[in-house]
């Protein structure tokens, strides 16, 4: 895993974790990154200095609550990829394999589907919303 202090093309500067340099380049790729702040998807690495404390300082304002962020990135998922829904983990190895299309994707997968995709080097990453309906 690594993280990057990252900006967006509006000046907002927030940090993410990426499981490596070319998942974040393939998410920029694909436009499925959106600061935190405005949900603008010009998003690039910002200079970063080492990391010596355990913790940061930096805080998001009110206006940037946790709720907020994941409804700007699920609207920027929904709009640039196509949903596969229950066929996530085949599409995905299709597209990993060169026999579909290269595009951003999502859709659901069992925890075992997941793990063996991560274990191929197929680059996916879950979602911190379920479409299940709860009741």
């Amino acid at each position: 895993m690594i993280l990057y202090d990252l900006k967006c093309s509006n000046g907002h500067e927030f940090d993410s974790w990426f499981s490596s340099a070319a998942d974040f380049d393939k998410l920029v790729r694909g436009n499925l990154l959106s600061c935190v702040v405005c949900g603008d998807t010009g998003i690039e690495k910002a200079i970063m200095a080492p990391r010596v404390s355990a913790g940061s300082k930096r805080r998001l304002s009110s206006e940037a609550a946790p709720e907020q962020a994941v409804k700007k990135l699920r609207e920027s998922v929904e709009k640039n990829a196509d949903n596969v829904g229950r066929e996530f983990a085949a599409e995905a190895r299709k597209i990993h394999e060169g026999e579909a299309p290269e595009r951003a994707i999502y859709g659901e997968a069992r925890i075992d589907e997941a793990k063996s995709l991560i274990e191929d080097g197929v680059p996916v990453l879950p979602l911190p919303w379920s479409s299940r309906k709860v009741s």
